[in-house]
């Protein structure tokens, strides 16, 4: 092979970038792991579990604000020595698929699903008193959820459901599976039995029933329905300008390789709204990209900073890595 073929090799050639993101451990801070050595060459369409795929993104901008202090010494003041400080790493970028997952991180606070209304019930801009919940039975799984015969009637192929437990006063991180609202006064939240299928992130599409089940299109996210869970239509989602709750999660970016080799952009945890190159504290916003003349798709405008990880290899403090797989028979250098 000619050393021209090598050294063509290395110039990374790609269409667009993927995002990949993973549920962060809240009570203890633990990320999801990309180790490069066992998942940096997985099939983009079917990621290493716990990775969830959101599609396309564009406008992918990394940025980094660390500051880098200069130790001097002697009677010149000559620099000696240099260090870090002020550690700051951002990410922005705009999703080109809505879901429920990229809108929650784009807009940054808790994302709520609206809950099929009671028709007599009061509106309200996040959703009314909702029709009640039916109690998912014994049996149930991520992509299976057991209702009963005759119950299963009330739901329509097609629809979305919301599967989570019933709120009980507590305090702390709620959500099955996902950590999706922080509640710290139980008052705050009215009593409302209904809260965690309001905010959780156990949410499916309905594609067949069988007698007594309804079956998903998609396992929910956050695992099986625990004991004692309910089961309620969800009409839509929605977001909300301000609120209290941060999303935190693990990123994975990935650029697609046309040819040449692939890279890869991991931060084990990233926190939504944070401020933004152009202006603004990073909350939720839009874009749009051109497809065609008069016709153009509306994007979803996420901004992120990164949150610090303790490398176990060598305790060092990390914010983001970035892998580079070189194509087949590529220079090293």
């Amino acid at each position: 092979m000619s050393t021209w073929a090598l050294r063509a090799a290395m110039v990374p050639v790609w269409r667009r970038v993927r995002a990949y993101f993973a549920p962060v451990d809240r009570d203890t801070g633990t990320p999801a792991i990309f180790d490069p050595g066992k998942h940096g060459a997985f099939f983009l369409e079917n990621p290493p579990v716990p990775w969830l795929s959101l599609g396309a993104i564009v406008n992918f901008r990394r940025s980094s604000g660390t500051e880098i202090g200069v130790l001097r010494a002697g009677i010149h003041g000559a620099p000696v020595s240099q260090y870090r400080a002020g550690l700051d790493a951002r990410v922005e970028f705009e999703f080109c698929e809505w879901g429920k997952l990229q809108m929650a991180l784009a807009g940054g606070s808790d994302h709520m699903n609206v809950l099929a209304p009671d028709p007599s019930a009061d509106a309200a801009p996040s959703g009314g008193t909702p029709i009640p919940a039916v109690p998912s039975l014994p049996g149930s799984t991520a992509i299976e959820i057991v209702v009963g015969v005759g119950v299963v009637d009330g739901f329509a192929v097609g629809e979305l459901v919301a599967v989570d437990k019933d709120y009980q006063q507590e305090m702390g991180y709620v959500g099955t599976g996902i950590a999706a609202a922080y509640v710290g006064d139980p008052a705050k939240v009215n009593h409302d039995a209904d809260y965690i299928r309001r905010i959780t992130f156990n949410v499916g599409r309905v594609a067949q029933k069988t007698v007594n089940s309804l079956m998903l299109a998609q396992p929910l996210l956050g695992g099986p329905p625990l004991a004692g869970a309910g089961v309620q239509g969800v009409v839509s989602f929605v977001d909300r300008e301000g609120g209290s709750f941060f999303q935190e999660w693990s990123a994975l970016f990935v650029v697609e390789e046309e040819s040449g080799g692939r890279a890869c952009f991991y931060y084990p945890r990233l926190t939504s709204s944070a401020a933004q190159a152009g202006g603004g504290d990073g909350s939720a916003s839009e874009g749009s990209a051109e497809i065609a003349s008069s016709l153009s798709s509306l994007t979803l405008r996420a901004s992120f900073l990164a949150l610090p990880y303790v490398d176990g290899n060598d305790s060092q403090t990390v914010m983001c890595y970035r892998s580079y797989f070189p194509a087949a028979s590529a220079a090293v250098y």
